[in-house]
Protein backbone atom coordinates (compact mmCIF):
# COMPACT_ATOMS: atom_id res chain seq x y z
CA UNK A 1 0.00 0.00 0.00
CA UNK A 2 2.82 2.61 0.94
CA UNK A 3 4.49 2.24 -2.17
CA UNK A 4 1.82 3.10 -4.25
CA UNK A 5 1.69 6.48 -2.44
CA UNK A 6 5.38 7.03 -3.00
CA UNK A 7 4.38 9.55 -5.82
CA UNK A 8 1.72 11.52 -3.92
CA UNK A 9 3.21 14.69 -2.55
CA UNK A 10 2.97 16.59 0.62
CA UNK A 11 2.17 19.67 0.99
CA UNK A 12 2.10 22.08 4.04
CA UNK A 13 0.30 24.91 4.79
CA UNK A 14 2.43 27.40 3.93
CA UNK A 15 3.19 25.88 0.69
CA UNK A 16 -0.17 25.66 -0.46
CA UNK A 17 -0.71 28.82 0.81
CA UNK A 18 1.95 29.86 -1.45
CA UNK A 19 1.00 27.91 -4.25
CA UNK A 20 -2.33 30.04 -3.89
CA UNK A 21 -0.87 33.01 -4.14
CA UNK A 22 1.65 32.09 -6.92
CA UNK A 23 0.15 34.13 -10.17
CA UNK A 24 2.61 32.12 -12.31
CA UNK A 25 1.07 28.58 -11.53
CA UNK A 26 -2.55 27.64 -11.94
CA UNK A 27 -4.40 26.93 -9.17
CA UNK A 28 -5.00 23.62 -8.03
CA UNK A 29 -8.36 21.71 -7.44
CA UNK A 30 -9.02 21.85 -3.77
CA UNK A 31 -10.68 19.29 -3.07
CA UNK A 32 -11.98 18.33 0.28
CA UNK A 33 -13.17 14.87 1.63
CA UNK A 34 -14.63 15.79 5.11
CA UNK A 35 -18.33 15.71 5.93
CA UNK A 36 -20.79 17.88 5.49
CA UNK A 37 -20.98 19.13 9.03
CA UNK A 38 -17.00 19.42 9.07
CA UNK A 39 -16.85 21.38 5.50
CA UNK A 40 -19.67 24.12 7.23
CA UNK A 41 -17.28 24.69 10.07
CA UNK A 42 -14.78 25.68 7.81
CA UNK A 43 -13.14 25.35 4.70
CA UNK A 44 -10.19 27.08 1.96
CA UNK A 45 -11.74 29.53 -0.03
CA UNK A 46 -12.50 27.54 -3.68
CA UNK A 47 -12.73 24.63 -2.70
CA UNK A 48 -14.84 21.56 -4.07
CA UNK A 49 -16.54 19.30 -1.40
CA UNK A 50 -16.92 15.11 -2.05
CA UNK A 51 -17.33 13.26 1.15
CA UNK A 52 -14.52 10.55 1.49
CA UNK A 53 -16.98 8.17 1.32
CA UNK A 54 -18.81 9.08 -1.85
CA UNK A 55 -15.43 9.17 -3.43
CA UNK A 56 -15.63 5.99 -5.09
CA UNK A 57 -19.20 6.44 -6.49
CA UNK A 58 -17.74 9.88 -7.84
CA UNK A 59 -14.45 10.20 -8.60
CA UNK A 60 -15.05 10.48 -11.93
CA UNK A 61 -16.64 13.45 -11.53
CA UNK A 62 -12.51 14.91 -11.06
CA UNK A 63 -10.53 15.66 -13.88
CA UNK A 64 -7.54 13.21 -13.76
CA UNK A 65 -4.99 15.28 -15.39
CA UNK A 66 -5.94 18.36 -12.82
CA UNK A 67 -3.55 18.93 -9.98
CA UNK A 68 -5.37 18.34 -7.29
CA UNK A 69 -4.68 18.56 -3.08
CA UNK A 70 -6.34 16.72 -0.81
CA UNK A 71 -7.78 18.53 2.37
CA UNK A 72 -9.36 17.16 5.40
CA UNK A 73 -8.96 17.68 9.40
CA UNK A 74 -5.66 16.38 9.88
CA UNK A 75 -4.32 14.78 6.71
CA UNK A 76 -5.15 11.08 7.57
CA UNK A 77 -8.42 10.60 5.18
CA UNK A 78 -7.22 13.31 2.35
CA UNK A 79 -3.73 10.79 2.43
CA UNK A 80 -6.21 7.46 1.57
CA UNK A 81 -8.52 9.43 -0.92
CA UNK A 82 -4.99 10.56 -2.48
CA UNK A 83 -3.76 7.03 -2.14
CA UNK A 84 -7.36 5.71 -4.15
CA UNK A 85 -6.96 8.77 -6.91
CA UNK A 86 -3.55 7.57 -7.54
CA UNK A 87 -5.36 3.86 -8.08
CA UNK A 88 -7.55 5.24 -10.41
CA UNK A 89 -4.74 6.90 -12.52
CA UNK A 90 -4.87 10.51 -11.32
CA UNK A 91 -1.48 11.49 -11.83
CA UNK A 92 -0.93 14.84 -10.04
CA UNK A 93 -2.23 14.28 -6.48
CA UNK A 94 -1.04 15.81 -3.51
CA UNK A 95 -2.14 16.03 0.61
CA UNK A 96 -2.28 18.86 2.41
CA UNK A 97 -0.10 17.76 5.61
CA UNK A 98 -2.15 18.85 8.91
CA UNK A 99 -5.79 19.49 6.98
CA UNK A 100 -7.45 22.18 7.74
CA UNK A 101 -6.50 22.20 11.20
CA UNK A 102 -2.30 23.12 10.44
CA UNK A 103 -4.12 25.89 7.40
CA UNK A 104 -5.76 26.89 10.52
CA UNK A 105 -2.73 27.23 12.69
CA UNK A 106 -0.26 28.27 10.30
CA UNK A 107 -1.81 30.55 7.42
CA UNK A 108 -5.50 31.48 8.59
CA UNK A 109 -5.91 31.73 12.26
CA UNK A 110 -9.44 33.19 11.50
CA UNK A 111 -10.41 30.03 10.70
CA UNK A 112 -12.50 28.34 12.79
CA UNK A 113 -11.21 25.40 14.10
CA UNK A 114 -12.77 21.67 15.86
Amino acid sequence: MYQDALHMQQLTAQELAAWLQDETRTNPVLLDVREGWEFAMCHLDGSTHLPMNEIPQRFAELDEDAEIVVICHHGMRSYQVGVFLERQGFGHISNLSGGVDAWAGAVDPAMARY
